[in-house]
């Protein structure tokens, strides 16, 4: 297909295209004349890619290159793979080592994942990132109890087998890491809006009795 067919059916601009060339996010066409060359599918499934980790993942490019990068990279395997995916993806936490409330509250996350079992890198960041929560609600007065816990970890694993073993149905690298940014992303949202209503439901049930 010609560059514009390209551009129609990726929805992007040619110049971006183009642009994506220069940059290396996307491979050359096959030349067919001085300045005219065809691309494939192999193409349009890369901008789709480069598409979903910019505007779903709102990635800058040094981060979409990388992980580019690591697709093309057999070497690189699937899960380190998906891990640079989800690691360049927010929301983040700052450490903050020198705040004592901070790490205490890092080590219960450490704590908590080591009493799971849970095979986590420890500079994931989203050890951090429940560091902070846990902060917070401390210092709101709540405490954090692993009973009350229970339920959203087990609602987080229930939720991580059910997409992992949806990543596992095909070797398709690319589509991988696109439906992973995917699920990282809107379907955060999804598991949001199903939670406020649910409790919307729950907090009717059993208050407004009229």
């Amino acid at each position: 297909m010609k560059i514009s067919e390209l551009s129609d059916r990726s929805g992007l601009p040619v110049q971006t295209i183009k642009y994506y060339i220069r940059e290396g996010l996307l491979p050359k066409g096959t030349a067919t004349a001085a300045t005219r060359a065809e691309y494939d599918g192999r193409h349009l499934h890369r901008l789709r890619l480069i598409k979903a980790l910019r505007e779903v993942g709102g990635l800058p490019i040094a981060s979409v290159q990388q992980i580019v990068a690591a697709v093309d990279d057999d070497a690189v395997a699937l899960h380190r793979l998906l891990g640079k995916a989800q690691y360049a993806l927010g929301p983040r936490a700052e450490p903050q080592p020198e705040d004592s409330g901070w790490r205490a509250a890092r080590q219960d996350v450490d704590a908590v994942i080591a009493e799971l079992g849970w095979r986590v890198v420890p500079d994931a960041p989203a050890r951090d990132l429940l560091a902070q929560a846990f902060a917070a609600l401390r210092g709101l007065g709540l405490p954090i109890v692993l009973r009350d816990l229970r339920p959203y970890i087990e609602a987080a694993e229930l939720i991580a087998d059910h997409e992992v073993a949806g990543l596992l149905v095909d070797e398709d690298r690319e589509r991988a890491v696109q439906t992973a940014i995917a699920t990282n992303v809107l379907y955060e949202r999804v598991l949001l809006a199903l939670r406020r209503m649910a409790q919307e439901n729950a907090s009717a049930r059993r208050f407004d009795l009229a």
